[in-house]
Order: C-alpha cells, then sequence, then structure tokens
C-alpha cells in the first residue's frame, strides 16, 4: 500500500510574482537525453500541468504543490520519522518537487557543459506545463541565453499566448505536441482548449521561431490517420519540414501505483514497429523530414 499526501497550499507554495521569477518548483533534472532537443541535453522538469491525459509519462508532475509519498516496500513501519522526509530511515518517504532557485538550477545544469559542447546539445524546460510556470521559466532562459547556451521547451501550447510567445523566443527550438484533434474529444479526454493551442503554434511559427510538432502515437487516442491527417492538414499552410513521433510506451506505468493513481491504459499494447513504420511513412509522404522518438 502507497501513500501520497498534499501538503496546504501553503506550505512551500510559490505565492508571489517575485518569487515566481526568481524560485521555480522542480521535480527532477535529467542529464544525458537524446530525445528532447538537439544533441545531448540536460532537461529540467517543471512541476504542474492543466492538463490529463491518460498516457501521461510524468504523472506526477500534475499537481503544481510539493508533494509526499510512501513506498511500501522500503517502509519499516518504524513510527520515528512523522511523515518527515529527513528523519525516514529506509527513505520510503520521499518529496516529490523541491523550489530552486535561478541560481541553483543553473549550477546544476552547467555541469554538463561538455556534453552540450560536443553535441550541439543544450537545456530543454519540459514538465508537466513550462506554461504553469511561465515567469520562472522566462527568467531561467534568459539567464542561459546570457551564459550562451542553446535552450529548447517541451510544451502542449496549452497556456497564455503572450507569455507563450516571451518563452519561445528565448528558445532555439520549441518542441510542441499535437495531441487528440477533435476539439470536443481533446476537451473531454484531456482538457485541452484545441483553439487555443492552435493558435498559439501559429503565433509563434510567425515570431519566426523553429518549432517542431510532435506527434504522440496513443492507441485509442491519436494512433489513426484521421487523427494525424488532421494535424497535417492544419500544418499544411506553415513552412514546417521536421515532425518527430513519440510512440506510446509503458515506461511510466509504476509510478500511478506508487502514487495512488488510476492508470487507464495499463493494459494497452504499445504500437509495433510495423504501425509506427507505416505512419512515418505515411507522413514522409507529405514531405516532412521524420524522427521516431524526437
Amino acid at each position: 500500500m502507497t501513500s501520497f499526501a498534499e501538503p496546504p497550499m501553503s506550505c512551500n507554495t510559490v505565492a508571489t510574482s517575485e518569487t515566481q521569477q526568481e524560485t521555480g518548483r522542480v521535480f527532477n533534472i535529467q542529464r544525458y537525453s537524446l530525445h528532447d532537443g538537439s544533441g545531448i541535453r540536460t532537461v529540467v522538469f517543471l512541476k504542474g500541468c492543466p492538463l490529463s491525459c491518460p498516457w501521461c509519462a510524468n504523472p506526477e508532475s500534475r499537481s503544481h504543490r510539493t508533494t509526499y509519498l510512501r513506498r511500501e516496500s522500503k517502509c519499516i513501519h518504524c513510527d520515528t520519522c512523522a511523515m518527515d522526509v529527513d528523519e525516514c530511515p529506509s527513505g520510503a518517504w520521499e518529496q516529490v518537487g523541491h523550489d530552486m532557485t535561478l541560481d541553483e538550477v543553473i549550477a546544476q545544469v552547467t555541469k554538463d557543459d561538455v556534453f552540450f559542447n560536443t553535441s550541439n546539445g543544450g537545456i530543454t524546460l519540459s514538465g508537466g506545463e513550462v506554461l504553469t510556470q511561465p515567469k520562472f521559466a522566462i527568467a531561467l532562459l534568459r539567464r542561459l541565453k546570457a551564459l550562451s547556451y542553446r535552450t529548447a521547451i517541451e510544451t502542449s501550447g496549452h497556456g497564455n499566448t503572450k507569455q507563450l510567445g516571451h518563452i519561445a523566443q528565448l528558445c532555439d527550438e520549441v518542441l510542441f505536441d499535437f495531441k487528440i484533434m477533435d476539439e470536443q474529444r481533446a476537451k473531454t479526454i484531456i482538457g485541452i482548449n484545441l483553439a487555443l493551442v492552435l493558435n498559439n503554434f501559429k503565433h509563434i511559427v510567425e515570431l519566426g521561431v523553429k518549432v517542431i510538432p510532435r506527434l504522440p502515437l496513443i492507441p485509442g487516442y491519436t494512433l489513426d490517420l484521421v487523427n494525424i491527417d488532421k494535424v497535417l492538414s492544419y500544418l499544411r499552410p506553415f513552412k514546417i519540414n521536421e515532425i518527430h513521433l513519440l510512440p506510446f510506451h509503458q515506461y511510466g506505468a509504476n509510478k500511478y501505483q506508487t502514487l495512488g493513481m488510476e492508470y487507464l491504459l495499463k493494459d494497452v499494447p504499445v504500437p509495433s514497429k510495423s504501425e509506427v513504420e507505416s505512419i512515418r511513412q505515411h507522413i514522409a509522404a507529405h514531405g516532412y523530414h521524420v524522427i521516431i522518438g524526437g
């Protein structure tokens, strides 16, 4: 049995606009990533997401709050830690989300300079959804650009248009996910405002930012030619020449149990290589350079 708890909003909550600029809530910093932008990347995962994608591989990112979980497999039932992460002798209690200053994040990501320099890589902000912490994202990207780092974000595009524009202009590339292209299904299933997302995509393309559309291939949701052709139809007027495919996987399945959450796709098989290749060929036939995995 795994317990999952959230402190009151007042506890460790980023409250003021000033604090939001200097401090962000991060739940992971992943090094040596090969699928989150050009070259070798270090990815800063920001906590908080307004969507509820059933296939989400990072369910711990959804709530903006700092949360705590207990892994039953590690718990020795000593009754001494009082749900205190620092006092837990077995490591059963874990904190999900840490408030970090700009300086703290930069001190972590700059450890990977040698990889960035040799691979034309850089730093990617991901989530959750970057647009849930826009002021911190803007401040961090500004600092990184001032230090001459290549930057990128991964986004669903679901957020404030003006803020997304500011963020995008501080990036060398924007990895932009296209999910369910039926407006009503998109709203009902994942809570996304499709019209807002499409307008935001158009806005940042018109700003001259390099935007790479990404298509998650999720059986029962997005892995069909009707949905894919809607994406291609929307992209046709734009000068886009590269698309990334993100085949469904089960890598995050165990996280749901750990967090005490229901995982709706546990019995959904991953797409076969032939299914993914068929989609790749279909998109390539429309003139796009297609990369599997991003």
